[in-house]
């Protein structure tokens, strides 16, 4: 059910999210009959360029976490704030099936989770330190 919530979300924070059963529909090719995903096909077209991916068949979802500062490595996954606003996308979805005060809650814990990680970022942007290693 909670997955569901993310049915039609293409990205968050702009951070594309992959739906694999419709990649699947799209590309046959790169699936095997058992309904995987040739690996290698996996890592050299999606995993790239897209950082989370959800099935709705079997109610996954799964994240590539960046590996290092994109500054330093490049772009490799998503961040944690990407994670925290997917789980905001999805009690909120929940919250308009069960409105509760309690997901009422949890949502704006969310949103101030994002709140003080985009001031972190917005600190390390004005001490010119964002994108690196230093603290």
């Amino acid at each position: 059910m909670a997955l569901e919530t993310l049915k039609g979300l293409a990205s968050v924070r702009g951070e594309g999210i992959v739906d694999m059963v419709a990649l699947k529909v799209t590309h046959p090719e790169m699936f095997r009959p058992d309904g995987s995903m040739h690996y290698h096909l996996f890592e050299e077209k999606i995993r790239p360029t897209n950082h989370i991916y959800v099935r709705h068949d079997v109610n996954s979802l799964s994240f590539t976490l960046q590996n290092g500062p994109i500054g330093e490595v490049g772009k490799n996954g998503c961040q944690v704030t990407e994670i925290i606003a997917v789980a905001k996308h999805i009690l909120e979805g929940l919250n308009r099936l069960y409105p509760s005060r309690e997901n009422a809650m949890s949502i704006t814990k969310l949103d101030e989770a994002l709140m003080w990680q985009d001031k972190r970022t917005s600190d390390r942007i004005a001490r010119g330190v964002e994108g690196k290693s230093s603290l």
